[in-house]
């Protein structure tokens, strides 16, 4: 049996962080048609903040920064590169921009929506990566569901 579900928000986001999460999503979904997961482990172990996936399966990564020593503080970040076709970073309205590295894609966001300052570049999956996190994502969707049908102990 896989481990249990993660909860959408496990606590560890900050207010600010999970306000940017939901423009984020809103975003995706609305302008994208995006299916969007939140909170997400990845194979290599790194959890990412938004996952989203297309109709015709892409990958879009989107790692939240909610201040400046947030983002100080994180070396991770190019790893998520090797699990999407499309990665960016998303901050809040009144975090500096400039901080973030010209060559990935920036949205800023607030509790009611985003907008796309900077498209992130198309680096595609090899199909047998894109295939393991499609499963991985299935599983970890069908989890979530059940724990929400069945909060009873495993």
């Amino acid at each position: 049996m896989s481990d249990p579900a993660p909860m959408v928000s496990d606590g560890r986001q900050s207010e600010t962080a999970l306000q940017t999460q939901r423009g984020v999503m809103r975003m995706l979904r609305q302008q994208f048609d995006l299916c969007c997961y939140a909170e997400v482990s990845l194979a290599s172990g790194r959890r990412c903040d938004v996952l989203g996936v297309g109709r015709r399966g892409e990958i879009w990564i989107v790692e939240i920064k909610s201040s400046l020593e947030d983002f100080r503080v994180d070396n991770k970040w190019p790893e998520y590169k090797d699990f999407c076709d499309r990665f960016l970073f998303a901050k809040p309205p009144e975090l500096d921009a400039g901080i973030f590295p010209d060559t990935e894609g920036l949205i800023v966001a607030d509790s009611h929506g985003a907008e796309i300052l900077r498209a992130a570049s198309n680096q595609p999956l090899a199909a047998a990566r894109r295939k393991a996190i499609m499963l991985r994502l299935a599983r970890m969707g069908a989890d979530r569901i059940h724990a929400l049908m069945d909060p009873g102990p495993l």
